[in-house]
């Protein structure tokens, strides 16, 4: 009779390996970079990914192409492989910022292909239409005679393949624990606290607010009179911020915020700030302060900048100066403009010194 024959697999696994990099060109005095002709252009500072050297081209008068066709109605930006004969697997997307709210929008995006110095494929896009002139203005992208330019590059390494092993292990399924506890907030199964926030009730679990509050924990298992009730009243607190409080306690994520848009979204972020201060709940006040670093813009700078010092957000506080002290010099000049530094000189004259003084110090180096 035949043997029976074992049958080993082996596997091994191919995993792609990229690197990503967002570079923002600021262009100052627009209108008086015009006038260039058609194959006049500005270049940015280079900037490095996956090894290679990068710029962004911006041609305000437009680019005539090879075929010498222009549209002097557009401008032309491009994304430039400098490296010389360097043939670079990448993608990018070209992006447009609103100067009032900070928002990008993207004008155009580059799939996955390959960059070849020295050829018009070093170029992205293929085209010289990028925007219409006279949608800059209209779209809110030019203000004050400034245009600011954001390329997101991914350049795409040499994979990485995992060493070869034997598949003779029972495969685990991912952890659904979040899911788990966010159930757990949704349908109040086994809650044993309640909070009255603004006329609205909220049901918890003990457990799971000491766990990752040390705020909640000494509230509500100390000898504060709150360890005791069944409901406990929050003052100074917005319903829809302690909601988005308990969803990141329980989920360790922001809720969606499909009810808010633009300057509503910071706004949002900054009571988050404030209630992750207040409760301690450290992972919450590092991802606002994220999300703010990456909102910044002169209307509101001096607003974030004093959140920033009353609630001991120090990232913060060095996005904010780095802000102010960008290579533009009349960054300072158009803050000073804003309702928000007159209000900052007359709250906290104090943080509005220690922000120019450190603006002085960062233009002499």
């Amino acid at each position: 009779m035949p043997r029976h024959m074992r049958t080993t697999t082996v596997v091994s696994t191919c995993t792609p390996v990229t690197e990503e990099v967002r570079h923002v060109f600021e262009i100052v005095g627009y209108s008086k970079h015009r006038g260039m002709g058609h194959d006049g252009f500005i270049r940015s500072g280079t900037f490095s990914v996956g090894g290679h050297e990068w710029a962004i081209r911006f041609h305000p008068d437009g680019y005539c192409s090879s075929s010498g066709n222009v549209d002097t109605d557009f401008i032309s930006v491009y994304l430039e492989l400098l490296d010389k004969g360097a043939k670079v697997r990448a993608s990018c997307d070209l992006s447009l910022v609103v100067q009032n709210t900070g928002l990008s929008t993207s004008v155009h995006k580059t799939g996955p292909r390959i960059f070849h110095q020295g050829q018009s494929s070093a170029f992205a896009p293929q085209t010289n239409l990028f925007m219409k002139r006279n949608d800059l203005v209209a779209s809110g992208y030019l203000q004050n005679d400034r245009l600011t330019i954001e390329c997101v590059v991914i350049v795409m390494m040499k994979p990485q393949v995992a060493t070869t092993g034997f598949l003779n292990n029972i495969g685990l399924p991912p952890s659904n624990i979040i899911e788990n506890l966010g159930s757990l907030l949704e349908t109040e199964e086994g809650a044993d606290v309640r909070f009255s926030v603004g006329g609205e009730t909220f049901a918890a679990h003990r457990l799971v607010l000491a766990m990752r509050s040390p705020v909640f924990k000494a509230e509500l298992y100390g000898t504060m009179m709150e360890g005791r009730s069944e409901l406990v009243t929050i003052q100074d607190m917005q319903p829809t911020v302690f909601r988005a409080l308990l969803h990141f306690i329980y989920t360790d994520s922001l809720p969606d915020m499909v009810d808010h848009r633009g300057d509503a979204i910071t706004e949002m972020i900054r009571h988050l700030i404030v209630a992750a201060d207040r409760y301690a709940v450290d992972g919450l006040k590092l991802i606002c302060q994220s999300i703010l670093c990456e909102r910044l813009n002169v209307k509101d700078v001096a607003i974030t900048l004093a959140l920033a010092y009353q609630h001991n957000c120090d990232r913060l506080k060095d996005a904010c100066h780095e802000f102010l002290t960008a290579s533009n010099s009349n960054v300072l000049d158009m803050v000073i403009a804003t309702p928000g530094y007159k209000n900052l000189k007359t709250t906290c004259p104090s943080v509005l010194a220690d922000a120019f003084e450190k603006a002085m110090k960062r233009r002499k180096t």
